[in-house]
């Protein structure tokens, strides 16, 4: 089968002043990746100019497979910086567009004046133990909780437990955002490259801790929408659902399903799913305060289901749909409210970590949720990648998704002073 030509090199900036924070991202689709790397580069130096970028993140496709170890050495004589984050990736996001089954090379470069950027790498043997205090882990990471720093985390998804990294991290800094994905290029361990300045890992995560003027919002698309109404938990074992309002979980999966609409109850045979309210100060649960986690086995003679989660007696859930309708719908309303926000308008650049389970795969189309972006937020820098996880909050805890598109966004805590 024959290859579609290099598409034309795409880019986005958010032009500010010269001594503000400043973003620029661009992807390329050259099948040499020296000649992406030159491209892409280009274009994002003609908004940042000759000026050092701070922070430069990079994601790369699959096919550059075998020049993976020569990135970091390409990119710095291609773009000054100061700290080099990225990874290998199933497809990538990039100045406005997606790269997905071909090559790809995304780059994000951002000028952060007041901003300390701390890299972390770490292996599954640096975590501290789950009785371990706060301390442990701020000396594990290497960063103090003050002044308070924000993540950006990439991960193999072979060789360490993210979601006990993410625990860790939360339990140390709370008020810290944390966003970020697991690299999703290889099949089998040690086939992924994470990169952080000149070193190139095969295990374990690598991150980027920012602090000073700095502030990360977060906004995460789960992709679906409830249906039934609200039940609580009466009776669970660890993740298996025993009890939902006395009842067998099963009856009320069925009870649920006769209330719905044909079309809607053939979408449940393949895609229902269970949403978990994480704040228990929550009695009326809307868009946004749900985990949406999968129904990951059926047992039809005791009615009971167990769902990819630990669960709680007392905790409300819901079950949830999703199609390619409803993540666009849920997309675009979360983005809608984002915009509203007072602060948005602050935004000076941004990093999408998407499942690879979206994109033209749900949507039949490439761009999708970067377009659904601009309409949004218009030009503002966005870059990213498609993950085999995505990292991001729902009800103030970090969590691990599947199917999300999960937005890092970026402003300035303060205007810097001149």
């Amino acid at each position: 089968m024959s290859q579609p030509s290099p598409r034309p090199l795409s880019t986005t900036t958010r032009q500010a002043p010269a001594a503000a924070m400043q973003w620029a991202s661009a992807v390329a689709d050259a099948p040499v990746l020296e000649t992406a790397v030159t491209d892409a580069a280009q274009a994002v130096a003609r908004t940042l100019g000759a000026a050092t970028a701070d922070l430069l993140i990079a994601f790369v496709s699959p096919h550059h497979a075998a020049h993976f170890r020569d990135l970091p050495r390409l990119l710095r004589t291609a773009l000054p910086h100061e700290v080099l984050l990225g990874c290998s990736a199933g497809g990538v996001i990039g100045g406005g567009r997606e790269v997905e089954e071909r090559p790809g090379l995304a780059l994000t470069a951002a000028r952060l004046p007041g901003v300390t950027a701390t890299p972390i790498a770490l292996t599954s043997e640096d975590l501290p133990d789950s009785d371990a205090g706060p301390r442990a882990w701020h000396e594990a990471i290497g960063i103090p909780p003050e002044p308070r720093p924000h993540f950006i985390l990439l991960a193999d998804p072979f060789s360490i437990p993210a979601e006990d990294l993410l625990a860790g991290l939360d339990f140390a800094y709370p008020s810290s955002q944390k966003v970020g994905g697991l690299a999703s290029a290889a099949r089998r361990p040690g086939e992924n490259a994470l990169y952080l300045a000149d070193r190139i890992l095969n295990a374990g995560a690598v991150g980027v801790a920012l602090s000073g003027n700095i502030e990360l919002d977060t906004v995460v698309a789960q992709g679906c929408r409830p249906v039934g109404k609200p039940m609580q938990i009466t009776r669970a074992d660890r993740n298996v659902l025993l009890e939902l309002d006395g009842q067998s979980p099963l009856k009320a999966v069925v009870e649920m399903l006769n209330g719905l609409a044909p079309a809607d109850q053939k979408l449940a045979q393949q895609a229902l799913l269970l949403g978990i309210v994480m704040d228990n100060m929550i009695s009326t649960p809307g868009p946004g305060d749900f985990l949406i986690r999968n129904i990951i086995g059926v047992d039809r003679e005791r009615g009971l289901l167990a769902i990819g989660e630990v669960l709680r007696e007392g905790q409300i859930v819901q079950f949830h749909l999703r199609d390619a309708k409803t993540a666009a719908e849920d997309l675009s309303g979360i983005l809608s409210r984002y915009a509203m926000e007072e602060t948005s308008g602050a935004a000076r650049g941004a990093l999408l970590f998407s499942c690879l389970g979206r994109g033209a795969h749900l949507y039949g189309r490439p761009d999708h949720d970067t377009d659904l972006f601009r309409t949004a937020l218009g030009g503002l820098p966005l870059g990213g990648f498609f993950c085999n996880g995505e990292i991001g909050p729902v009800g103030g805890i970090t969590r691990l998704h599947g199917f999300t598109s999960s937005f890092g966004i970026f402003r300035p805590a303060s205007e810097v002073a001149k």
